[in-house]
């Protein structure tokens, strides 16, 4: 018997069931979809191994799928996958991943389609596993995943000389690491004859297609961010803050080479965040110097000086302007603390 003496649960007692029903059943959703997906990868790799082995067993050619489309698609006709150029794709992802191998296991865990781009576009075996774990961790749709191919995603990660091996605790060091590349490609808003002010209104402009390039776990803080120290403002060009690593990130634009000045500044900046706007709950503020070019010796001997995070990473050439001469670039109108977060899902 309900104490309350009613046949009817309070309001706050339902509400409460009613969302954990909610929550267990989109779980169950979510699994029965996944399940549903790893047993069509499953069924499509047994397809595309059999064409194989058959080709080289037995010296099929390359007429039998088109066979095997129209007659596949003549008794499933209500099934979409058994075209021509399906079967292909079957076959290549079966000899891309022989049996047991952890690739097709994991290759499960994605689309079919996402398979596709990543058998036609990348080749070596290393890296398509690296995709594959970045879509299913960053939730890339399609798209998402073929632009961070075709930008060398692979290629760029990690690369930036830093000083975080010495200013940073081993673990903390190898994530931060992680988290930047070189080059960054900005080529979606800056020409060639843009100032930094330029660069700085047009990634604020295009704040979503930055955030993407920086990666999961990003969000906006400001741009020209204000910073009072001993009676005088200094501003941030852009300031983030990293949420899974509970850490502010500096970026100051330069469209020039690399100074050793530079990275004096950025040393003041990053000690200015940690004094002015971290918690006890925040890590480390870390400092990315984004510049036009750098000479690699000028930058390690000018990193060797600061005991605080600090990398320098180099812009990619762009191929078109932001906005057309004599007109001003929109604005997001996103400064101070207004916040957007780049979960990594599109």
């Amino acid at each position: 018997m309900p104490k309350s003496g009613s046949l009817f649960p309070t309001d706050d007692n339902y509400t409460t069931f009613l969302r954990s029903l909610k929550e267990r059943i989109r779980q169950a959703q979510i699994k029965a979809a996944l399940a549903v997906n790893q047993e069509l990868i499953l069924l499509y790799w047994q397809i595309g191994r059999d064409i194989l082995e058959r080709q080289q067993e037995e010296g099929w050619g390359a007429k039998v799928i088109d066979r095997l489309a129209k007659d596949l698609k003549r008794e499933f006709p209500e099934m979409k996958g058994f075209s021509r150029s399906n079967l292909k794709y079957m076959r290549a992802f079966a000899e891309a991943y022989p049996p047991g191998e952890i690739g097709q296991q994991l290759a499960g865990q994605i689309p079919w389609f996402h398979n596709c781009m990543i058998i036609e576009k990348v080749k070596d075996p290393q890296m398509r596993l690296w995709y594959i774990q970045k879509t299913i961790a960053n939730g890339w749709s399609r798209n998402v995943l073929v632009m961070q191919i075709e930008s060398e995603l692979y290629q760029r990660q990690g690369g930036a000389i830093t000083n975080f091996e010495r200013t940073l605790p081993a673990q903390q060091s190898d994530l931060a690491q992680q988290l930047i590349k070189d080059p960054y490609a900005l080529d979606f808003l800056i020409g060639e004859d843009a100032q930094e002010r330029d660069l700085e209104r047009g990634l604020v402009a295009h704040i979503r297609d930055f955030l993407m390039e920086l990666g999961t776990g990003f969000a906006f803080v400001g741009s020209q961010y204000p910073l009072e120290v001993s009676g005088k403002e200094y501003r941030i060009d852009l300031l983030f803050y990293h949420i899974p690593l509970h850490r502010y990130v500096v970026i100051d634009l330069k469209m020039g080479e690399f100074e050793p000045q530079h990275s004096g500044q950025m040393s003041f900046y990053v000690a200015a965040v940690d004094n002015l706007l971290c918690s006890d709950r925040d890590d480390p503020t870390i400092g990315i110097i984004l510049c036009k070019s750098k000479d690699r010796t000028i930058v390690e001997y000018a990193l060797q000086g600061s005991h605080l995070p600090i990398g320098v990473l180099f812009l990619s050439t762009p191929v078109q302007t932001a906005t057309s001469p004599g007109k001003q670039p929109a604005h997001s109108g996103a400064t101070g603390n207004r916040t957007k977060y780049s979960g990594g899902r599109n």
